[in-house]
Order: C-alpha cells, then sequence, then structure tokens
C-alpha cells in the first residue's frame, strides 16, 4: 500500500490564518489507526464550515485534513469487527478536528468510531444523512423519549432550510407530525413544502422576542438549529410539558431566557450531542433514519460536488447559503 497515493484536501495554518491546498497522498502520511477505509463520500457540513474557515479554533495541529464525515469500503483492518470490503461509516468522534477526516480518499481511523453501513443505504445516500441527519434523528428520538406524539400540535424546526433542520422536516412529515417550518429564506418555501412541512414562518417571527416570559401556547414539540433568541422565543411558545430538542447555533450560543416556562409550564430542554453517542446508540438511530426518511426526499434534498468544490461551500454554509445536503465525493 506504500507506493498507492491519493487525492486530499489538506490545511494549512500561517499566522493564525488557513490555507487550503488540493495534493497527493501517500498512505504512509496517514495518522495511525485500526482501519484503512477506502473513502467514497463526504459531507459539507456546518462544523466543516468552521474547520475549513479556521473559526473556533476547533483544529490544534496542522497540516490536517477536515471533514467529520466519512463512507466507504474497508481496505485494511487490525480489528477483527470489520473486514476487507466490508461498507462502514463515520460520524463524529471529533474526526476532521482533532483527528484527519473524510476530505481524502483514504482514511486511517479507530475502529470503534466506525459503524457498519446500513441496510437499505448506499454509501452517497449515508453521506446525504451525516452527521446532519444523525443529529436531526437524534433530536427526534429525543422528543419521542420524552413524550412527542402525533396529533398534540405543530412541530417546529427552526433552520428549517438547513442540512439538520431539512432532514428533521423530512422525517416529522413522514412520521406523520404537522411541521412548522422556520426559515430566513422564503425562497425556498416551495422545497420545505415538498420535503412535508405544512407552515411556513419567517425566521423574525421568533428571533425577535417578545420580552415576556411566556407567550401563547403553540408548539408540541421543536427541532432548533438556531440557539440565541430563537430559541427563546420557542421555549416561551412550547405548550405544557412539551419538549425542545436543541442541536445548533448558526444564530448564536447566547441564551437570554428564564426559569418560568421550565417552571410554570414543565418544558424540557434537550441537549443533543452527536459526536460521542455510544456505538449501540449509533446503531439504533441509523436503524431509525433507514427506516423513517424517505429516500425520495434524502435524493432531492441532497446535491454532490468534487472535492475541489469544498472550500467554496464551506464558507457558503458559514453564510447560510447552503440548502439541503452536500455530499462530496472526495474522488472526483
Amino acid at each position: 500500500m506504500a507506493s498507492q497515493t491519493f487525492p486530499a484536501l489538506v490545511l494549512n495554518e500561517d499566522n493564525r490564518k488557513v490555507s487550503h491546498e488540493l495534493k497527493q497522498l501517500n498512505v504512509d502520511d496517514l495518522p495511525d489507526g485500526d482501519v484503512c477505509v477506502a473513502v467514497e463520500y463526504s459531507t459539507v457540513n456546518y462544523k466543516d464550515g468552521m474547520v475549513m474557515n479556521g473559526i473556533g479554533r476547533l483544529v490544534r495541529d496542522y497540516p490536517h485534513v477536515a471533514g467529520i464525515d466519512l463512507a466507504g469500503e474497508v481496505e485494511v483492518s487490525d480489528d477483527d469487527r470489520y473486514k476487507p470490503g466490508d461498507k462502514v461509516v463515520l460520524t463524529g468522534w471529533h474526526v476532521g478536528e482533532r483527528h484527519w477526516g473524510g476530505y481524502a480518499a483514504k482514511a486511517r481511523v479507530k475502529a470503534d468510531w466506525l459503524v457498519p453501513l446500513p441496510d437499505g443505504l448506499s454509501t452517497r445516500q449515508a453521506m446525504a444523512v451525516g452527521t446532519a441527519g444523525f443529529t436531526s434523528m437524534l433530536a427526534i428520538m429525543a422528543l419521542e423519549e420524552c413524550g412527542l406524539v402525533l396529533d398534540t400540535g405543530p412541530v417546529v424546526v427552526t433552520g428549517a432550510a438547513g442540512g439538520v433542520g431539512s432532514i428533521a422536516v423530512a422525517i416529522l412529515a413522514n412520521l406523520g407530525y404537522s411541521v412548522t417550518a422556520s426559515t430566513g429564506r422564503r425562497s425556498e418555501s416551495g422545497f420545505l413544502e415538498s420535503l412535508g412541512a405544512s407552515e411556513i414562518i419567517d425566521r423574525t417571527v421568533l428571533s425577535e422576542t417578545s420580552g415576556k416570559p411566556l407567550d401563547a401556547e403553540r408548539w408540541a414539540g421543536a427541532v432548533d438549529t438556531v440557539g440565541s433568541t430563537t430559541l427563546a422565543s420557542v421555549l416561551a411558545q412550547m405548550m405544557y410539558g412539551s419538549s425542545v430538542a436543541t442541536c445548533g447555533l448558526a444564530g448564536g450560543a447566547d441564551l437570554q431566557t428564564t426559569v418560568i416556562p421550565f417552571l410554570l409550564r414543565g418544558i424540557n430542554l434537550l441537549g443533543i450531542d452527536s459526536v460521542v453517542q455510544p456505538f449501540d446508540n449509533r446503531l439504533a438511530t441509523w436503524q431509525r433514519i433507514a427506516e423513517d426518511l424517505p429516500l425520495e426526499k434524502l435524493d432531492a434534498l441532497t446535491e454532490t460536488v468534487g472535492i475541489a468544490a469544498v472550500p467554496d461551500a464551506a464558507s457558503a454554509i458559514i453564510k447560510g447559503e447552503i440548502r439541503g445536503r452536500l455530499v462530496v465525493d472526495v474522488n472526483v
């Protein structure tokens, strides 16, 4: 394998400024790991945008290969759980941040970080899901565990045109929920309706708070990808005993609210982490994705780009200009 070279998008840093270069690497350049994967596809998530643009100091050591998700085929394995030819998926575990990630045609990773490719999904479809869709399903499962049931009222999804939001809309609608999609891009109304949203509201409806600790009860559940004033507004509008699954901070990491919604309405605020989920939870979540996410809707919200397009896409996703999901063909 030492003679094989492959394309990789390599990041370097100089004076705290991050630059990128598409170059050929050798497998000997890869960091240590139990399993070498021939990567077929990766994705562009919001965190990838941060890494590619040097935001948040998520990467400490350079040179670095970003890409927090990858899917492909095992080439070499020192772990009995995987053998050459197995199709695998990797999301989380700080890959693409602390460890080299998926923006290369090969990756060497720990076996503990992998899961088998779910039945019924291709590697491309698994990356169309990626961390964004995995997070969406975790959020929906958390809402269900806290009592969300059909026909109790609408479920609101904030940042609905983005990766997490669009997949959440598609899954919730497929399960039979009435979904209200909140977005700042009214031009995406038709897109969100095609995913199953029954109502579209402008993000200003939620981002401009009333200043009251409680507003009229409106939402039976919520998936929030925005944070900040949007999350505060959502909390004030939740129905009694309902829950908000929070999984993003596109609008900011702050949260100016009071304890009143929690004390007087029994609201649950559920934090969703996708990075260090245990293996069994990952398997269960991927199984739910395979069962509950309509693949025709997944295909409709997905665009595929080559590895050279990643830098521009990473900048666009930070600006909120990406609709749905971007899959990266790392071999193109």
